[in-house]
């Protein structure tokens, strides 16, 4: 079983007409996954939804706390991607799970959107890798202490650990 939680971010960003902007909205994980027709075994369950940029400390705790409570090894999150490398430090100190974060550039409700490649790379790598914390964005999976985005590109990216 895999336990998808989502938090926000881009890939559930949806046009406001009265805000004239786009907001945060409903998640779409279970919608890609219904239309990609997938055969596993997963629940998906909403704890935020918010930009990653209004992410607090104690969103960030409520996120490690509901992974930790999650009966499941193999974990899913889609984020916003600002701040995801943030999310996964938090995460970092849960042993045992697979932990993977994705999101997208655009939103899933965009024809052009990276959001279903993502969270398809995301569920394929929370089956196979090991235990720990991970980023699956821009076609990479990376230790999330080796991932950052780069905002001149709008892609995810490898970097040497500090």
């Amino acid at each position: 079983m895999i336990h998808l939680f989502t938090t926000g971010g881009s890939i559930d960003k949806a046009y406001s007409t009265a805000a004239s902007d786009f907001l945060v909205s409903e998640p779409q994980a279970a919608h890609l996954l219904r239309e990609a027709n997938v055969n596993f075994d997963y629940t998906i369950t909403e704890l935020l939804r918010k930009d990653s940029l209004a992410l607090t400390d104690d969103d960030r705790a409520q996120i490690v706390q509901a992974v930790r409570r999650s009966p499941w090894r193999q974990i899913v999150i889609t984020h916003g991607t600002d701040t995801m490398p943030q999310t996964a430090e938090a995460l970092a100190a849960i042993r045992g799970k697979t932990i993977v974060l994705t999101g997208a550039m655009q939103p899933a409700a965009f024809k052009s959107s990276d959001a279903a490649f993502n969270l398809g790379t995301a569920i394929a790598a929370v089956q196979i890798l090991p235990a720990g914390v991970y980023i699956a964005m821009s076609g990479l999976i990376l230790p999330a202490a080796q991932a950052r985005k780069n905002h001149a590109t709008n892609q995810y990216e490898r970097v040497e650990p500090a």
